[in-house]
């Protein structure tokens, strides 16, 4: 009896660092789970990797959904927006999975080591905007798994080449090191340098070639990131019906402020905003630079919308 009450006492005590919301079902096992077994023995030679499986019935497991870009596309936004979610579980760092090899060589049991505690009815997400860009990556998403729902966040192309450089910039201001100005970017021998690399990111066509060899549209959902600024609601709603969620985020959840200049997050009475690093002011730019940046995305720009069906109010 004393060591009966002794377990209870400890059982009681013992910390836990594990999801807050209960599961509906804490012993059902879901296909996804499945589905992650048979990957890691196919992916484990000696067939020695470890379930982290909690006592609750909460797990780390391979992500069901991945924000795979685009840089400078608003991703963070969406990101802490659909953690609002209790169905959704997700990484907080960029996990750079499937684009840096170091990481990719790891094995898949690294990658769910990442992840965070979920319940089987959970979706378990992570977010790494260089996906988009990173030619390797689509087949090796689809090679972990076919099934994958992919979302996809954009803006106007222009605005996130200057976003781009905005961010480099302050990093580069924030060790005290020098950095050349937009213009020394953009320009090359009188002409717009169209091998500035947050150019080429801009170029969403191409990118989104390569992501439609393996996965089809249907399994891509396309945030609109300017519409996400102003009015995020209604771009969350969609994100809750392409996932199959139960509508959980509610226009209260978002309230505008006007210091910061966007919209910041309430949930259960608690407030908060993205980091002081979003939302920077752009550097001034030349009207006519502006101009031939506009000019150079209007064909690819055209390319896109033909691809996936769908416009966009960019310039």
């Amino acid at each position: 009896m004393a060591a009966f009450l002794l377990g209870a006492v400890l059982l009681i005590v013992q910390p836990q660092i594990v999801p807050s919301r209960p599961a509906v079902n804490l012993k059902a096992e879901t296909t996804s789970q499945s589905v992650q077994r048979e990957l890691l023995k196919k992916t484990s030679p000696k067939n020695d990797f470890k379930e982290n499986i909690h006592s609750n019935g909460s797990c780390q497991q391979l992500p069901q959904t991945i924000i795979i870009g685009v840089r400078k596309g608003g991703t963070r936004a969406l990101l802490e927006m659909l953690s609002l979610h209790p169905d959704i579980a997700a990484a907080e760092s960029e996990v750079h999975f499937f684009d840096w090899e170091d990481h990719y060589r790891n094995g898949l049991q690294w990658y769910i080591n990442q992840m965070p505690f979920s319940y089987p009815h959970q979706i378990t997400m992570e977010k790494t905007p260089a996906y988009f860009t990173s030619p390797k990556v689509p087949e090796r998403v689809y090679s972990m798994n076919q099934s994958m729902r992919l979302l996809l966040i954009l803006r106007d192309p222009s605005e996130r080449v200057l976003s781009d450089y905005t961010q480099v910039f302050y990093n580069h201001m924030q060790k005290h090191k020098p950095y050349p100005s937009i213009e020394q970017f953009l320009i090359k021998d009188g002409e717009l340098n169209v091998d500035y690399k947050a150019i080429n990111r801009s170029l969403y066509y191409i990118h989104m070639q390569n992501w439609l060899k393996y996965f089809p549209l249907d399994h891509i959902h396309i945030v609109d990131g300017d519409k996400l600024i102003k009015d995020p609601f209604p771009e969350i709603e969609k994100v809750e019906r392409f996932l199959k969620l139960s509508p959980q985020i509610n226009a209260s959840n978002f309230y505008f402020n006007k210091t910061k200049g966007f919209y910041c997050l309430r949930d259960s009475g608690r407030e908060r905003c993205l980091h002081e690093s979003k939302g920077r002011a752009h550097p001034q730019v030349d009207t006519r630079l502006l101009e031939k940046l506009h000019e150079y995305f209007h064909e690819p720009n055209k390319k896109f919308f033909e691809l996936v069906g769908r416009t966009f109010d960019w310039h």
